[in-house]
């Protein structure tokens, strides 16, 4: 007998979740995480987003288009503690588990020897519960026969959603949705479909191979399997991970400006080092991914003669590595960076490596800095430490 063993998991405004979590004050209040100056919304609460507050939408707007908005610092390190954490968790429940980014992932349940659905449903509602419980941070989940349906469910009813679509229903299930809800759809190529009459992806079910292969090219078969919610694809427990540290950030609208895919990727590699730097580990090479709305991607990596945990070397490949990675130039749906080749740092410290040193334990300050909530030694797009923060950190480390 068939049943919705695979299950999607996607945490509710995660770093938002995660900073309420240490502030449950703040519960039910329009706030969002991101830099203040020159910054940009990373997550915002859903009070927030009613008020049209988006991810990745610049500071400044937020705060015109919801004045009281709340901003939130990000707190160096916490959000890959809770990820850790969240998914281990899910482990207690199967260890088949796919962790797909810092805030979502999937959970095999077919070897776990569960026999109904009503069972598997009340496993995954135990751990939806333990979550908030345990980590005070909200989850959605999806259940169904594969992934491709049950990502599609988790963020039908956020947050704290929970769905079921029962095997054998995946095309019902699908056919009244927005077209734009199925992968590789993005804004503009929904408004073209729209364009052609598809506005749900039961318009899309009912044109012909013909038509679909005139309007997706080489992709039309694989437009249709998704269509009719078939996917083969298999949970993957690899742990790829544990080799390398890597963020991701998918848009809630699509992105054409280079400067700010760049802010959004220097970001991300201001919290990765800092997550790094408290493991006590060191990495020589930085990749940066591109993904476009219709799911292609692309990716270039660039690695450093030494291994290094702090942010200077690594701010000036940013803006060359996006350059090759984003050939095409066109509005991106999401960006990773990822770091890998990871070291152990050296017993002894080289005598020509002092000044190096110096600058890891100012950057370890500045980490502490940051978890406090101080804004004035964010690091976003700089280089380590401007004279404001090098004296906030001075006095901190003295």
């Amino acid at each position: 007998m068939s049943l919705p063993t695979i299950v999607h998991l996607d945490a509710d405004a995660f770093f938002v979740s995660c900073e309420l979590a240490l502030k449950p004050e703040l519960r039910g209040t329009r706030c969002a995480v991101g830099g203040r100056e020159r910054g940009i919304i990373s997550s915002a609460s859903y009070e927030a987003r009613a008020c049209g507050v988006y991810t990745p939408m610049p500071t400044a707007r937020a705060l015109k288009v919801c004045p009281d908005l709340i901003m939130l610092p990000h707190t160096s390190g916490l959000y890959g503690k809770v990820s850790g954490q969240m998914f281990d968790l899910c482990e207690t429940l199967t260890p088949f588990v796919q962790r797909n980014s810092i805030d979502e992932g999937y959970l095999d349940l077919g070897p776990c020897g569960f026999t109904t659905v009503t069972e598997i449903e009340a496993r995954v509602r135990q751990l939806q519960q333990r979550l908030w419980a345990d980590l005070q941070v909200p989850v959605s989940f999806g259940l169904a026969t594969n992934k491709l349906v049950s990502q599609i469910a988790s963020k039908l009813r956020k947050p704290r959603g929970f769905v079921t679509v029962p095997p054998g229903t995946e095309a019902a299930f699908l056919a009244p949705l927005p077209v734009g809800k199925l992968p590789g759809v993005g804004p503009k190529t929904e408004a073209a479909l729209e364009g052609e009459g598809i506005a749900f992806v039961r318009d899309l079910l009912a044109r012909s191979d013909r038509e679909l292969k005139s309007l997706f090219g080489a992709g039309w078969e694989e437009m249709r399997a998704s269509a009719e919610g078939r996917d083969d694809r298999p949970v993957d427990t690899s742990d790829e991970d544990a080799k390398s540290y890597s963020q991701q950030e998918t848009f809630g609208r699509d992105i054409g400006d280079f400067a700010e895919i760049e802010r959004i990727a220097k970001r991300m590699v201001d919290e990765l080092l800092a997550k790094i730097r408290e493991d006590k580990k060191r990495v020589r090479t930085l990749t940066v991914k591109v993904r476009y709305p219709d799911f292609t991607q692309e990716s270039h990596g660039r690695s450093l003669e030494t291994a290094t945990d702090l942010e200077a070397p690594f701010y000036s490949l940013v803006a060359p590595l996006l350059r090759v990675a984003w050939k095409q130039r066109r509005p991106l749906r999401l960006v990773s960076v990822r770091f890998s080749s990871v070291e152990e740092p050296p017993a002894q410290l080289e005598m020509f490596a002092q000044t190096e040193e110096k600058r890891r334990r100012l950057a370890g300050v500045l980490d502490q800095l940051n978890s406090r909530g101080r804004d004035a030694v964010v690091q976003h797009g700089h280089q380590l430490g401007t004279q404001k923060a090098q004296k906030n950190a001075e006095e901190a480390e003295g």
